[in-house]
């Protein structure tokens, strides 16, 4: 898999709930850190996204938040 986005992240999916059209998919990247995502149910399936199975966490955006306690 080649892609333009740098920040891959490879994880084991830990949790995928599927909605009425959207679904969120629970990634964890390293122990304790975990991603979550919120795609639609046609590609939950097309991707076969299963607990326990190796996906990756992609993201490619022009904005990025970030906080902090003050």
């Amino acid at each position: 898999m080649k892609l333009s986005a740098r920040n891959q992240f490879e994880g084991k999916v830990l949790e995928v709930v599927e909605g009425a059209t959207n679904g969120i998919v629970k990634i964890e990247i390293a122990p304790g850190v975990v991603i979550s995502a919120s795609i639609t149910n046609e590609s939950i399936e097309e991707l076969g996204l299963k607990a326990g199975e190796t996906a990756y966490a992609v993201i490619k955006a022009s904005n990025v938040m970030v906080g902090a306690d003050a």
